[in-house]
This record gives structure tokens, sequence and C-alpha cells, in this order.
């Protein structure tokens, strides 16, 4: 289970390094291969490729009038290997997608991370925490 938030740099080759805490288990558990596609939220999934394998067939299997989420997570994905360093490259294409420049946050979220552009993750992150307490939404919640 990957959690927690982690503020990463992109070198100028658009590498990011993995964050040390999840190196060791996706090493273990992926041999250090990953898979990146898009999230139409405007950020980037990365899975372990066993994770990924299982999400890939839950959406090969999604009927025809789903053929755009299709495109988006399979025509997208890319599939990479850590280097010796625990670095990742990510796309030209991907970064250009979702406005991924060099200030990124890596967040896990259980089977997977979602990698977003710094600036992108605070604007999206400050409305949603705006609708919520407007709408009332976190009253279930109890803290």
């Amino acid at each position: 289970m990957f959690q927690g938030a982690s503020s990463l740099s992109l070198d100028a080759k658009g590498r990011l390094s993995v964050p040390t805490r999840h190196r060791d288990v996706l090493s273990a558990t992926a041999g250090g291969q990953l898979t990146i596609t898009r999230h139409p939220h405007g950020c980037l999934m990365i899975f372990p490729r066993p994770a990924w394998e299982q999400f890939r067939e839950r959406i090969a299997a999604m009927p025809l009038k789903d053929q755009w989420l299709k495109r988006l997570f399979l025509g997208n994905a890319m599939d990479v290997e850590m280097d010796g360093t625990g670095r990742i490259l990510v796309s030209p294409e991907l970064r250009a997608a979702t406005g991924i420049t060099r200030d990124t946050l890596l967040l896990g979220m259980g089977s997977h991370f979602e990698l977003w552009d710094k600036a992108t993750h605070d604007a999206k992150e400050a409305e949603a925490l705006a609708a919520g307490l407007a709408e009332g939404a976190f009253q279930d919640l109890a803290f």
C-alpha cells in the first residue's frame, strides 16, 4: 500500500527520482518495472507492473460506450523501468498532456501513485476543500 505525499523535481531530461521509502517495495514486487498513464483529472498514474496488469484488464473489459476512457488509460500507457539510482523517465508526451514541468507532487494512492504538477494539484485541492466545506461533505467523517 502506497501512501503519503512527496514533493519532487524532475531533472532536465524529465526523470523523476522515486522516493527511497518506495524503492524497495517497487523492486521487490515489480522488479522496478512500472507503467505510467494519464488520469482524467489531469495527473499521471504510476503503477507497479503487476497492479497495472490488473487495472489494464478491468479497463479493457469496459463496454464500447467507454471507449474514450480506454483510449485515455490504455492509449497513453508507457512502460518504464527504474534505473540503478531509482529514477524513472516521464515521457515528454505525458508531461505535456498533464502540464507537468519541474515541480511535482507524488501521492501514494494505495495500489498506485498519482503524479501531479505541483501548482495544478494545489489549485485543485483548494477548490475541492472549499467545495466540500461549503456543502458539508466532511460532516460524516469522524475525527
